[in-house]
């Protein structure tokens, strides 16, 4: 091995400079360059010239160009720091007392839900927090899977979780990759990009057909005690967050799409 082969292989990678990020966001965000300018009233000319690093913007202008192009706000620090400025938005912990009324909010609508699951998971679909209906559904799943973190997609697609329960898995399992590869085209986030292509290993029988016209939404149709419980699904986001933690987290809430599973959710509702 010559000396200079290896100085080259040990060579860090070249940080890129604001312009290649910004240029990234947009071609992501399928923008020309004259869209983006127009929407953040800026010349055309200028962005070429931040995109290829002959002019610098300011503060003002890095984070009016990311909220041009709803890049997330932990991105939005990776582009304040590439154009030298110091990162804006905090990331804290859920337990942290700033963000206490967050917490309480969390608690409050989990709990007001029941006897109806309901979750909160992170960026990265792990499981922060549940309301006591979620317990009773995952009877006989193995329990390396229950383990922290618990991630929520890998227990629906699992052999030894969820997957062999559910009866409409192959519907269920296109709609849940379908919003996983938004996300990954939203975020361009690592973690989910490997998450997604982890998933798509997992053994996935092919759809029997398309989704049928008189359904207003994709099922979740779950065996359990001998019976198909079937609910529909809602996902909420904190509106306007300024919070790492707090843009990144959502909250899951299922209903029962039958009169069967809501009669079966109230009788397995834990007492007070």
């Amino acid at each position: 091995m010559n000396a200079h082969a290896s100085t080259a292989r040990a060579e860090p990678a070249k940080p890129l400079h604001i312009g290649e990020h910004l240029r990234e966001w947009r071609q992501r965000r399928h923008l020309s360059q004259l869209d983006l300018a127009g929407d953040a009233e800026i010349s055309a000319r200028h962005l070429s010239f931040v995109e290829t690093g002959r002019s610098a913007p300011s503060r003002d202008m890095v984070l009016k160009l990311a909220e041009r192009l709803d890049v997330p706000l932990r991105e939005r620090n990776v582009l304040l720091v590439a154009a030298g400025f110091a990162p804006a938005f905090q990331q804290r912990r859920l337990d942290d007392p700033a963000l206490r009324s967050a917490r309480e909010a969390i608690n409050m609508i989990l709990k007001a839900h029941e006897p109806n699951p309901a979750l909160a998971y992170d960026r990265h679909w792990n499981l922060v927090s549940a309301n006591r209906m979620l317990a009773p559904l995952l009877e006989g799943v193995a329990q390396r899977l229950l383990g922290e973190p618990l991630n929520v997609l890998r227990l629906a697609f699992d052999p030894e979780g969820l997957a062999p329960r559910t009866v409409n898995f192959p519907e269920w399992a296109a709609h849940l990759l379908e919003r996983l590869h938004r996300q990954c085209e939203a975020t361009a986030d690592p973690g989910l990009l490997k998450l997604y292509q982890d998933l798509k290993s997992y053994p996935i029988p092919a759809r029997p057909g398309p989704v049928s016209a008189d359904n207003v939404a994709i099922p979740f149709k779950l065996r359990h005690g001998g019976e198909v419980l079937s609910f529909i699904s809602t996902t909420m986001v904190f509106g306007t967050p300024i919070d790492i933690t707090l843009q990144e987290l959502a909250l899951e809430t299922f209903f029962p799409a039958d009169d069967l599973t809501a009669k079966r959710l109230r009788e397995m509702q834990p007492g007070d």
